[in-house]
């Protein structure tokens, strides 16, 4: 079996089964707007992130970026000042919405597609550099995906994730509120060993760091996140901020739920050569 067959069928173990999902009173799968809002306002405060970095170095003054899975912009809003153009895809429009706010905001000129990549890749020019952030543990079909992202990159590619499953830190509650055991894989290693078998010259950098920004300004929001997350029911609430401990904390000023620290993966390849 090759990783992008593992990759596949690893994903598809992190389905929830049917006789919990039936039981959820909201889908465990939305996210809300105000989270991405925020992560996407402190993304240019601080350290520039690697995934930053590398795009930085490939984009030219007044180049153009492709942000798929923008969010509210987090991952390129650093590269707008040094960009002409941005454009952001995304399968939400109250994610896009925060996107061209945001790109408003900045002053820069902002391209919004809604859909799915790579559904709607044919409607999307290219751009000298194409960033994809937090994606990939939502794309079971992970090739023409990334061949996508290819095609529209004139001159990088850069991919973050993590090197988990982002989700795999709640594996104790669910054991605790379904008792589910939740896969282990896949993983970033999965990742890159199946952009390699399609012959991507990839490059690699992992750092450890605390979770990225964002967050709630009210502690229930937080809570409700992970409840719903668990296919429970609001007055699970309580049960829930109990069984999280103190991975319920407030960071400059905002409510999250999740682990202290997470190892953050930076995928990037070149697609032409550079002067």
């Amino acid at each position: 079996m090759n990783a992008s067959e593992r990759w596949a069928l690893a994903l598809a173990s992190w389905a929830i089964p049917d006789e919990i999902l039936s039981r959820a009173p909201e889908s465990p799968w939305t996210f809300p707007p105000e989270l991405f809002r925020s992560r996407a306002e402190r993304a240019t405060t601080g350290q520039p992130s690697t995934t930053t970095v590398r795009a930085a170095e490939a984009l030219p003054a007044g180049g153009t970026v492709l942000d798929v899975g923008v969010g509210a912009g987090a991952t390129s809003v650093s590269l707008w000042a040094r960009a002409s153009r941005v454009t952001g895809v995304d399968s939400a429009e109250a994610m896009l919405e925060e996107f061209r706010r945001a790109a408003a905001a900045a002053g820069v000129e902002a391209v919004a597609a809604l859909g799915r990549w790579p559904d709607v890749a044919a409607e999307v020019v290219a751009a000298d550099v194409v960033v994809c952030a937090h994606v990939l543990y939502n794309v079971q079909e992970l090739e023409p995906f990334v061949r996508a992202l290819h095609e529209h990159a004139r001159r990088r590619v850069v991919i973050e994730i993590t090197s988990t499953h982002p989700l795999a830190w709640m594996s104790d509650l669910w054991l605790r509120f379904h008792d589910l055991q939740r896969p282990t894989e896949p993983t970033a290693d999965v990742a890159e060993e199946a952009l390699r078998e399609w012959g991507f010259d990839v490059e690699r950098e992992d750092v450890t760091t605390p979770p990225r920004g964002g967050g709630f300004e009210r502690r229930e929001d937080a809570v409700g996140l992970i409840r719903r997350r668990l296919c429970l029911t609001p007055d699970r609430d309580d049960e829930v901020a109990e069984a999280l401990g103190d991975r319920l904390a407030k960071h400059e000023g905002l409510w999250s739920a999740g682990p202290e620290r997470q190892r953050l993966v930076t995928l990037w390849w070149d697609t032409a050569a550079r002067t």
